[in-house]
């Protein structure tokens, strides 16, 4: 595969103020359980953790599921079978923004050992709540700005896993023979964070398919799957071959439009964002139209702030979790995505952990790469 260095290659210092801030420490490799905290000297028995979410909550099939997952994880605990939810976790969902404030207190107010939010839509909620409790542990996902020293904040490569998503589609479709395909991206609502998925994506495809054709929609919403499926039906009938979304609960309509289309013998496919989303795109019992998914390990971050917890070592600090320490990668459940491509994938993997391949994570800087869109809605913080 062709991987041109005009598409993936920066100058290191460019590099560096693009991935990771000064500030950033990258993120060890977190245990990959915790237990259920009865080692803790607490009274009254373990850690407590409550989850934030948004509107979509926990079913959203995608970023707070898998937030969601660390801390069952964390607990010994299963999605069928949360022994433990009501004593030692919880979750509350917001149905509205101007929840968040009364829903931190109230957690607060709690005493929970952890308060855990998800997505930078909380970040203003959470700078005022945090700032006058500061005896209070907080970690939010997704946000590097709230710089209180009783906040951890994680953070994530999405670009990197992106990539490797983007790469993905482009070499199926050149496996498939198809000479000129184009491609869409749904977000949801546009930020930094939405954008590193976009140009992450965008750069993946374009170091298979340089002149690829690039399509983005975003649906302002992380809720409205109604609007990204009948984008998707529109695109896919004008004869985009895959749709990648990074949309919360929208992009399960694209994922939805897919499955519709490739039960009715249609070659189009749907990318999958955050947890693995091929079960969502089944259609039959071996095939679903969602190719692969990118693998945002968010469980990761839970894991790593509760063990912070667990071991008295939590700190306000920012942790990225990257390619290196697994924190972003993608799915292989699905069989079309044949053992060539994964083999070509672990290649890339292993150029982007190694430094050999870098990729630019805000639209401003994927811009000045020879051959990028120069239209695309993406928005840089």
């Amino acid at each position: 595969m062709k991987r041109n260095c005009r598409f993936a290659a920066l100058t290191g210092a460019v590099i560096a103020a693009l991935i990771l801030a000064a500030c950033n420490k990258p993120a060890p490799a977190p245990a990959s359980s915790a237990g259920p905290g009865a080692s803790v000297t607490r009274t009254g028995g373990g850690i407590t953790v409550r989850l934030l979410t948004d509107a979509t909550g926990i079913d959203d099939k995608s970023f707070n599921a898998a937030a969601w997952r660390g801390i069952l994880e964390f607990y010994g605990d299963t999605w069928e079978n949360p022994r433990q939810r009501g004593t030692l976790y919880d979750v509350i969902t917001a149905q509205t923004q101007d929840m968040y404030v009364p829903n931190l207190k109230q957690a607060t107010d709690e005493g929970y050992d952890l308060i855990v939010t998800t997505g930078f839509t909380f970040a203003d909620a959470l700078t005022e709540v945090a700032g006058g409790s500061p005896n209070q542990k907080y970690l939010i996902v997704d946000v590097d700005w709230v710089n209180l020293p009783n906040v951890m904040q994680a953070v994530y490569a999405e670009h990197e896993g992106s990539y490797l998503a983007g790469v993905a589609a482009a070499l199926k479709a050149k496996a498939d023979g198809i000479t000129a395909p184009r491609f869409g991206f749904i977000g949801g609502v546009p930020s930094g964070t939405i954008t590193k998925f976009e140009v992450g994506y965008v750069q993946g495809i374009l170091s298979v398919f340089p002149d690829a054709g690039i399509v983005d929609y975003y649906v302002n919403d992380w809720g409205r799957a109604d609007l990204a499926k009948t984008q998707a039906m529109n695109w896919y009938d004008s004869g985009v071959y895959a749709i990648y979304s990074a949309a919360g609960a929208s992009g399960n309509g694209a994922i939805a439009q897919a499955k519709q289309y490739r039960e009715a013998g249609k070659n189009v496919w749907a990318i999958g964002v955050d947890s693995d989303q091929y079960e969502e795109g089944r259609y039959s019992d071996t095939e679903s139209a969602v190719l692969t998914s990118m693998i945002k390990r968010v469980e990761t971050s839970l894991l790593y702030g509760l063990n912070a917890v667990k071991n008295n070592s939590f700190k306000g600090e920012i942790i990225t979790f990257d390619a290196k320490a697994d924190g972003v990668g993608y799915s292989v459940t699905n069989s079309a995505l044949t053992k060539d491509i994964i083999d070509e994938l672990e290649k890339i993997k292993a150029q982007i952990i190694s430094g050999e391949i870098r990729i630019a994570a805000t639209n401003g800087e994927a811009k000045k790469l020879p051959g990028f869109p120069q239209d695309l809605k993406a928005l840089d913080d």
